[in-house]
């Protein structure tokens, strides 16, 4: 089989002007209800998106949507299941852990306008504010230049976007999925001030790159536990990578501040096997940081949300 980019859902690197993610948890009440929900849902989703691409043309709408482990076990009980799809479990480290949080249902979407965004998850609540309860509802933008909040260029390593499908979307490997993608949504809170009172050369020792224009540093420059030291895997000597991009939020009057992380992969162990190398390298991140939540999701492809939808999964 063939990989067709196109019948991925956005699991690019495009943040948006303005993002949203919103993680639902199923109600569990009435699992044939709650099926037959979904079922609709799976084909209304893409409808809806179809329609606000009409809409508003120029407000460049992109959107995910996926399961949780849990969520495909209860809504798809006798489906085939992604082979990589588990339950994601707190990490720990011998300073630091990150904390896996309840979740089912994901949503990642992003527009040039507000408006845009804030249609599209209204309109998906329409049809599933019956059923689920929300666990987490972040409102995400866009920094300068397309920084994260720390003041670095986000997403430097990410593959660009002509070879982003062989990172980020399922291969051959599990025909089935093809074009679908594992995501993992984690989001951190930040010590602004202490971070803000680092030198700048220190900041850069800690991220592993200059702040103004994003050249990287020689490895005896940086720190040992610079980000992008510890967050670099290899696997059979060749560097692996995933489609990352760090969103900022914040409610500056309370000091709310902080980074939605959400990473991409064909292969969920590769995500994993980073966040295990920051955990083991004691990431500079984490010494001014608190992780709130983190949560892996199947993201279907669009002939998987079509099976869905045709009531093949809950057959």
């Amino acid at each position: 089989m063939t990989v067709k980019p196109e019948l991925a859902q956005d699991v690019w690197k495009d943040a948006g002007q303005h993002v949203q993610f919103t993680v639902l948890e199923l109600n569990r009440k009435d699992r044939k209800h709650e099926q037959e929900v979904i079922t609709a849902f799976a084909d209304r989703y893409q409808a809806i998106l179809r329609s606000l691409h009409i809409r508003d043309k120029d407000g460049y709408l992109r959107a995910s949507f996926g399961f949780s482990s849990e969520a495909w076990d209860y809504l798809f009980p006798n489906a085939p299941k992604p082979k990589e799809l588990e339950p994601y479990e707190t990490l720990k480290g011998d300073t630091y852990e990150m904390p896996a949080t309840k979740g089912d249902l994901f949503f990642h979407i992003r527009a040039n306008d507000e408006a845009v965004v804030y249609e599209a998850m209204s309109q998906f609540m329409l049809f599933l504010r019956d059923i689920t309860t929300v666990v987490d509802e972040t409102k995400g933008f866009r920094y300068f230049e397309g920084r994260a909040i720390v003041g670095f260029i986000d997403g430097t390593e990410a593959p660009e976007t002509e070879l982003a499908s062989q990172y980020a979307i399922v291969g051959d490997e599990d025909p089935e999925f093809i074009n679908g993608s594992y995501a993992f949504a984690q989001k951190w809170s930040h010590n602004m001030n202490f971070w803000n009172k680092l030198k700048t050369e220190d900041q850069e020792k800690a991220i592993g790159r200059q702040k103004f224009n994003d050249l990287e540093l020689e490895d005896e420059e940086k720190f040992k536990n610079a980000h992008n030291v510890v967050s670099k895997v290899e696997i059979d000597g060749e560097e692996q990578k995933i489609v990352r991009m760090n969103v900022p939020y914040s409610e500056p009057a309370s000091g709310k501040t902080g980074t939605y992380f959400i990473g991409y992969a064909r292969h969920w162990k590769v995500t994993k096997l980073m966040l295990q190398s920051m955990l083991a390298g004691d990431d500079f991140l984490l010494s001014f940081s608190r992780i709130l939540s983190g949560q892996s999701f199947f993201i279907p492809s669009k002939t998987v949300l079509n099976k869905i939808a045709d009531g093949e999964y809950t057959a």
